[in-house]
Order: C-alpha cells, then sequence, then structure tokens
C-alpha cells in the first residue's frame, strides 16, 4: 500500500471488519440472482474488494465519510465511478437500479448507533429492496428476529417482520473489529416476503405497534387507551387482555383495524 495512503477514522459508531474469512462469508450469503447491491458504509473495503471482484453482481457503494471514500479510491481504483459520497438515510437507493422493473439487495457492516435507521429507511424502500444481509450489534439482531412471546420481540420485530423473513445467520466475536466493541455482532438476513400492503390503515398500524411496546408491561387495554375513541365498544374483546409481545404481525394488524374503524365511527 502507497505510503502517504489516508486510512478513515471509526465514525458513526463503525467497527472496521478486519477478518477476511467473515467478509468472505457475508458476500457469499447474498443472492446472486439479484445483481444490483449497495453496500452501505464500505469503510476499509474489506467486504467492498470482493464485491468488485464478483462477476454475479453490479455493486455500487454508499459512504458519507470523505477520509473513507478517499482511502477507497486509492486501494480500488475500479471502484471510484461506483461509490457515492452521500448519507444512506437521505439516498434514493431507487438511483441505482438499472431499470424500473429491477430490485436491489443491501449488505452492510453497519454503524451500530444507525443500524435501527438504517432498517426504517428500507421498510421506506421496501418495494425496491429485496434482501439487506448485514451485521447488527448481537441485541439488535436477536430482536429483529425474534418471534412472538419472547423478551427481546419488539417494534422492530414486528414492523420488519411485516414485509420481510428474517434470518439468523451467524454470530461475530468482538476480536475481528478494529477497534473491538464491547459486545458480539451478528448477521442476519431480511428476505422481502409476499406482501405487497397490510390489510389496515399502515400509519395508524405503526402507531399502534409502537404505542404498545413503549408500555410492554401494560395489556393492550391500558397502553392503548389513548388511540382508542371515546366509546369504543370493543374493549372487551381478549385481545385487549394480551401484553404486546403475545401478539405476531397479524394480530397487529387486526388490532388497527378495531381501533381505525371505531375512530371513523366516531368521525
Amino acid at each position: 500500500m502507497h505510503m502517504n495512503t489516508i486510512h478513515p477514522k471509526k465514525s458513526l459508531g463503525q467497527h472496521f471488519l478486519n477478518d477476511e474469512n467473515i467478509a468472505r462469508k457475508i458476500i457469499a450469503s447474498l443472492n446472486p440472482e439479484i445483481p444490483s447491491v449497495i453496500e452501505i458504509g464500505p469503510g476499509k473495503g474489506i467486504l467492498s474488494k470482493y464485491l468488485l471482484e464478483d462477476p454475479a453482481f453490479d455493486p455500487s457503494f454508499v459512504e458519507i465519510d470523505r477520509e473513507s471514500v478517499t482511502f477507497l479510491k486509492q486501494l480500488y481504483p475500479s471502484i471510484a465511478d461506483r461509490l457515492i459520497e452521500a448519507d444512506f438515510l437521505t439516498f434514493d437507493p431507487g438511483s441505482r437500479i438499472p431499470d424500473p422493473g429491477s430490485r436491489i439487495q443491501i449488505v452492510g457492516n453497519f454503524p451500530y448507533n444507525i443500524s435501527s435507521q438504517i432498517l426504517f429507511r428500507v421498510l421506506e424502500y421496501r418495494d425496491l429492496v429485496a434482501e439487506v444481509t448485514g451485521m447488527f450489534q448481537k441485541e439488535v439482531a436477536q430482536r429483529i428476529a425474534s418471534p412472538p412471546g419472547s423478551k427481546s420481540y419488539g417494534i422492530l420485530s414486528v414492523l420488519l417482520q411485516a414485509f420481510y423473513r428474517i434470518e439468523y445467520l451467524f454470530t461475530v466475536n468482538e476480536s475481528v473489529f478494529t477497534p473491538p466493541p464491547k459486545v458480539k455482532s451478528a448477521v442476519i438476513r431480511l428476505v422481502r416476503n409476499e406482501i405487497s400492503r397490510l390489510d389496515c390503515d399502515e400509519r395508524f398500524w405503526v402507531s399502534v405497534v409502537k404505542t404498545a411496546f413503549n408500555q410492554r408491561r401494560k395489556t393492550l387495554r391500558n397502553s392503548l387507551k389513548k388511540l382508542g375513541p371515546h366509546g369504543f365498544s370493543g374493549w372487551d374483546d381478549p385481545i385487549f387482555d394480551l401484553r404486546p409481545e403475545r401478539l405476531d404481525v397479524a394480530g397487529f394488524v387486526r388490532l388497527a383495524r378495531m381501533l381505525h374503524a371505531g375512530r371513523e365511527e366516531k368521525y
């Protein structure tokens, strides 16, 4: 490597992966039938080089850190035309697809402190993003993949499982990062399911899910009182005796329909 190569600093809570075997394993987990890949936060490029080498993929790279952009261009000259200096949280992933009918997959060693925001952005573009394979803090990965009934099942679990099948792929130790984080990490994969739209008002459904889990120790009858219209007659339904972690996606859809219908009756 050239002596004056700039090395990116750790930013945005990012811990750079330094294990080549894990990098290869992550890229091997991608779907070769979806050539359009966006890597979020390539950093030092340990995943990027395998994407660039694989003829199955037509990758793009979104990096917000200017030093990382300079470093990547020096290390991999072929990346220059594929590298976008931007914040993924405001970036339009649709700008990198070859035609309107195609879909993309996303990969990355995601910065821990914005990983949830990245996933909310994915949900906005769920009709475009067919798969996501990413490194997360293990606790977050488990939360996303948790089934109903578990203690870690929560807002992210419900919102993502409504539109994606979640696969927990493998756990990653702290020692394979520079600098090493204080927690373990995990790689999970999200695969778009067949649900295009929920059978309810989706914005209201999101409010129901968030409100319920923000008071997860309460029964749904108590936590959702403020979302139910005055005089709502459905509070006797046994579903309201439950706590939120007992409900699957369909259960929250049913809740949203009941409460929203009651609001419409009132107004």
